[in-house]
């Protein structure tokens, strides 16, 4: 998903519940899915957040934010889907689109 998004993985920020985001008429969203929408700019195109509607939680991406230069990696997604041509060497949590499907699909599969 990611990949043919952006070219390679999202790197996000997770946020909880409804953030304050200013200029939403500058926004298109995307319903990418029964469970989530993508929004971009319409001036540039830069894509801003992935969002889940239950729970609640925004993904947004984290080069908006000049903090998140600290900020570390907590969960790779689709790590079944990933291109050989990268690994991160910091250890997380790694979950396969099944997994993904099975959390937030109204249809699960085994």
């Amino acid at each position: 998903m990611c990949q043919k998004w952006n070219g390679g993985p999202g790197m996000t920020i997770g946020y909880e519940g409804e953030p304050k985001i200013e200029g939403n008429a500058l926004i298109t969203r995307f319903a990418s899915s029964e469970w989530a929408e993508r929004a971009f700019c319409k001036q540039c195109g830069t894509h801003l957040f992935y969002h889940l509607h239950s729970p609640s939680t925004y993904y947004i991406s984290a080069a908006l934010f000049a903090e998140s230069q600290n900020a570390k990696m907590g969960t790779q997604i689709y790590i079944d889907c990933k291109p050989n041509y990268y690994n991160f060497a910091e250890k997380t949590p790694m979950l396969t689109e099944q997994d993904i499907l099975n959390l937030y699909s109204n249809n699960p599969k085994d």
